[in-house]
C-alpha cells in the first residue's frame, strides 16, 4: 500500500455563514492540496467535524471530493464509532467504490478493554471490502490502543494495513516501529511528532496543518522518509510555532482560521465548537506573515 506513504491530510468541512457546506471552498481546498503535493486525502475525520455532519452530507462530501479529485489522489474515508454494529452497517450499506481505504477510530467513550478493541476491529475487518487504517487517539476516545493490540490486529487481519497513531507518545511510536509486521504502516497523527516518526521509519502522517501549508509540510515529510534530517528539521523549526497554535483552542477551529487567512475557506464551525478567538486569529496572522504566507 505505497499509496499511503507520505502526507495525507485530514480535510476540514468548510461551512458557509449559515453552516451549510461550502462546496466552492471545498473545491479550492482539494485543488490546493493536489497542486502542492499532498499524497492522499482523508474525508470525514475528526478535523472534518464528522460528529456534526449528517449521513446525507457525508455522502455528498464523498461524491463531491471524488468528482473534483478525478482519481488524482487516493481517498480515505472515516467510518468508525463506539457501536460495532452501527460501524458494520455503515460499511456494508455505504457506496465506498470511490474510496481507497477506511480510517476507523477506536471505540470512544465506552472505554473497552484491549480485548474489546481487538474484537471490535476483528468484526469490522470481516465485513470491510477496503483496507483499514486503525485510528488511535486516546485524547478523544478516552482509551489507548496498546502497541501489542495493534500488532496483534496487524498480524491477524491482512486488510488492516496501518495505524494512524495519535497518542502523542514517542516511546509508543518506537515500540510500534520495533514490533510491527514488515509491510504494516505506522502513520503519525501528531503534526508535531510526524518528522521524528518518519525519521524513525514511519510511513508519514495524516496531518491537519498539512492542508494549509501543504508544500512546506509535504516537503518536510518526504525529506524525513528519505532520512535527510538536517533539511527536514530546518522546515520543522519554521513550522513549529504555528503547529502549536492551531491546536491551542480546539481542532478544527485553529486550522479553519488559518485557511480563512489564506483565502481558501471561512472559519465557521458547528456547535458545540466555536470559532478561534480574535486573539488566536491575530497570532496566526502574524505567524503566517513571518512564514511569508500572507
Amino acid at each position: 500500500m505505497a499509496k499511503f506513504i507520505g502526507t495525507g491530510v485530514a480535510l476540514i468541512t468548510p461551512f458557509k455563514a449559515d453552516l451549510s457546506i461550502d462546496f466552492d471552498a471545498l473545491e479550492r481546498l482539494v485543488e490546493h492540496n493536489i497542486t502542492n503535493g499532498t499524497e492522499y486525502l482523508v474525508i470525514s475525520g475528526t478535523t472534518g467535524e464528522s460528529v456534526t455532519v449528517t449521513m446525507d452530507e457525508k455522502k455528498e462530501l464523498v461524491k463531491f471530493i471524488a468528482r473534483v479529485n478525478k482519481g488524482r489522489l487516493p481517498l480515505v474515508l472515516g467510518i468508525g464509532g463506539n457501536n460495532t454494529k452501527a460501524v458494520i452497517d455503515e460499511l456494508t450499506t455505504s457506496d465506498i467504490s470511490l474510496i481507497d481505504a477506511i480510517l476507523s477510530v477506536s471505540p470512544y467513550y465506552s472505554k473497552p478493554t484491549q480485548e474489546g478493541v481487538y474484537q471490535h476491529f476483528k468484526a469490522v475487518s470481516k465485513v470491510s471490502s477496503k483496507p483499514i487504517i486503525l485510528y488511535n487517539v486516546p485524547g478523544r476516545t478516552g482509551s489507548n490502543i496498546l502497541p501489542e493490540t495493534i500488532v496483534r490486529l496487524a498480524k491477524d487481519f491482512d486488510n488492516i494495513i496501518a495505524v494512524k497513531e495519535a497518542a502523542g507518545i514517542m516511546s509508543q511510536y518506537l515500540e510500534l516501529l520495533r514490533t510491527k509486521p514488515k509491510n504494516f504502516h505506522i502513520i503519525s497523527g501528531d503534526d508535531d511528532l510526524a518528522l521524528s516518526v518518519a525519521l524513525a521509519g514511519g510511513s508519514g502522517v495524516i496531518s491537519v496543518i498539512g492542508q494549509a501549508l501543504t508544500k512546506d509540510f509535504t516537503d518536510m515529510i518526504r525529506l524525513g522518509i528519505a532520512k535527510e534530517a538536517d533539511k527536514a528539521y530546518a522546515i520543522q523549526f519554521q513550522l513549529m510555532p504555528i503547529i502549536g497554535m492551531i491546536f491551542s483552542e480546539n481542532n478544527p477551529a485553529g486550522i479553519k482560521a488559518v485557511l480563512d487567512l489564506l483565502n481558501i475557506s471561512k472559519s465557521h464551525v458547528r456547535l458545540p465548537l466555536v470559532e478561534a478567538t480574535d486573539k488566536l486569529k491575530k497570532t496566526l496572522k502574524e505567524a503566517l506573515s513571518s512564514l511569508g504566507k500572507s
